[in-house]
């Protein structure tokens, strides 16, 4: 079952260029014929469908248009007339953190935190405790997130994040294998056979083999135009040669 598709997909952002340092140019610009707007086109002509259960990888240089794909297909950002997308089922951005106060508690954060990931209050109270005993913190639920250590902030951090209710996730890297040794094991046996099993994902990142690992198919992205869509490995193997290309180019 299709749960995306993208049809003819562009953005384009207007930028004006400079400002008026005195009322002398601002007038001067009112009776210029000289057009002070600048065009960025971030995505263009982006055609893509995703299946239910499919992992689906975006890679690109910074400046590609990935953050622009995903605000997008959010809604956030509405892309230039003509475009088409179409989405079956909760859609959720997934990021390490999101909604985080360093102030609060760990207590008031998994309730921050898990509103913004779409749980209701109902729900975080009866996985509260999974989620503490899960991210090891019980003796420090109460303790502002502030004094924690960044091992302790990963692990609660991903703890919330997998409790997540959505159809769809959108990911912006990866974010299996946080904490210590022993977390990081039990956190990516947590993701791969839990989090990942069945989710439909478009993942972002620039970590090839992460691509190459989890993704069924993935999209190369090259100032807003998409260069190709293969399976992950051979979209890997294409983004490390036009990578390269990129290098020597740039020597001569």
């Amino acid at each position: 079952m299709k749960v995306i598709e993208v049809k003819n997909l562009s953005k384009t952002f207007y930028v004006k260029e400079g400002s008026s340092r005195t009322i002398r140019e601002s007038v001067q610009k009112i009776f210029s014929k000289k057009n002070d707007v600048k065009e960025i086109k971030a995505l263009q002509n982006i055609n893509f469908t995703l299946d239910h259960g499919e992992i689906f990888g975006v890679i690109g240089r910074n400046g590609s248009g990935k953050s622009t794909l995903l605000n997008c297909l959010m809604g956030s950002i509405h892309p230039d007339a003509g475009s088409e997308i179409k989405v079956k089922g909760k859609m959720l951005r997934l990021a390490l953190g999101m909604g985080f106060d360093s102030n609060l508690s760990a207590r008031d954060n998994i309730y921050v935190n898990g509103s913004i990931l779409g749980l209701s209050f109902k729900r975080i109270g009866l996985i509260f405790d999974d989620i503490i005993e899960f991210a090891e913190l019980e003796q420090f639920v109460d303790l502002p997130v502030k004094n924690y250590s960044s091992g302790m902030m990963a692990k609660l951090k991903f703890s919330i994040a997998v409790h997540a209710q959505a159809d769809i996730f959108l990911m912006d890297e990866f974010f299996g294998g946080v904490g210590d040794e022993s977390f990081k094991k039990k956190s990516e046996n947590v993701f791969r056979n839990t989090f990942l099993d069945g989710r439909t994902i478009i993942l972002v990142s620039h970590q090839m083999p992460t691509i190459e690992k989890n993704c069924n198919r993935a999209m190369i992205l090259n100032r807003g135009v998409q260069l190709s869509l293969d399976d992950a490995p051979i979209s890997v193997k294409k983004y490390l040669h036009f990578m390269q290309k990129t290098k020597e180019r740039k020597k001569t």
